[in-house]
């Protein structure tokens, strides 16, 4: 059964987010929300569908679309990461937080030397407070987003210099 303060923050965070509908499964239930088209205009893609991503937590099992990044945000990226860069990714959707708590320092800038688990960042998911580390030792080249900010599953965080 779903309270109503966890369908009350789905709801917050389908609509902050550029996801269109998300549905759970949980015990027998079912949740289904979906975000109103804003226009009434009818979108036809060509390019190929990708399989939805499906990630299990507990005994729910979330549904949530496949989400492709618009061709003007990947091909700055692309450029990048042909120079040798390594991206570190949202491994969710939520909230990025560059510090562990308001006023304080942020965990990594443009231009920090980073190790393999080092704390890069905090994802707020569902009121709890995700650490993301770095994969690789390295340099911060550039921060791509935002305190704050909401974030998708698999955006672009960071640039990160191999050492």
């Amino acid at each position: 059964m779903f309270k109503l303060n966890e369908i009350k923050e789905l709801i917050q965070l389908i609509d902050q987010s550029s996801l269109h509908e998300l549905e759970i499964e949980s015990e027998g239930s079912r949740l289904t929300i979906r975000k109103p088209n804003k226009t009434e205009s009818v979108v036809v893609t060509a390019a190929p569908v990708q399989q939805a991503f499906t990630p299990v937590i507990g005994q729910q099992s979330i549904q949530q679309p496949a989400v492709q990044a618009p061709a003007v945000e990947s091909a700055p990226a692309a450029s990048k990461q042909e120079a040798g860069l390594h991206t570190i990714v949202s491994p969710m959707v939520g909230t990025f937080y560059e510090a562990p708590s308001p006023g304080a320092a942020a965990f990594v800038a443009k231009g920090s030397a980073v190790k393999e688990k080092s704390v890069v960042c905090i994802i707020e998911a569902m009121k709890l407070m995700n650490e993301i580390e770095a994969e690789i030792k390295g340099e911060i080249v550039d921060v791509l987003v935002e305190n704050g900010q909401l974030v998708e599953y698999g955006q672009p965080l960071f640039l990160v210099r191999p050492l």
